[in-house]
């Protein structure tokens, strides 16, 4: 299922918390492409969404983990310690996440 998220002008380098269907999910736009990742830290569960960005990297405030935007996992560290990320299209103008997968 796909879910309107906001708007395709969101402009480069912006990020959009975005609560839909029961998901807490943060929107990033680097470098003119759309990435969505659930907005919670799998370690203590801190927002993401504000976390400071470098590149496609986001950096919880929590406790500094920091998380690849287009795949969910940590970065640079080998433990399988990973956030959700979610797919992202943008259609009609629209952007568009899809929560779960199509069948």
């Amino acid at each position: 299922m796909w879910i309107d998220a906001a708007e395709a002008d969101l402009p480069d380098g912006a990020r959009r918390l975005v609560r839909r269907e029961g998901h807490e999910i943060a929107l990033f736009r680097i470098a003119g492409a759309y990435y969505a990742i659930e907005d919670s830290c799998p370690h203590a569960g801190g927002s993401l969404v504000l976390g400071r960005l470098e590149g496609a990297i986001v950096t919880c405030r929590a406790h500094g983990l920091r998380f690849d935007l287009r795949t969910g996992c940590q970065a640079g560290s080998s433990s399988g310690l990973k956030t959700r990320s979610f797919p992202v299209r943008v259609h009609d103008g629209r952007v568009e996440i899809q929560l779960e997968p199509t069948a």
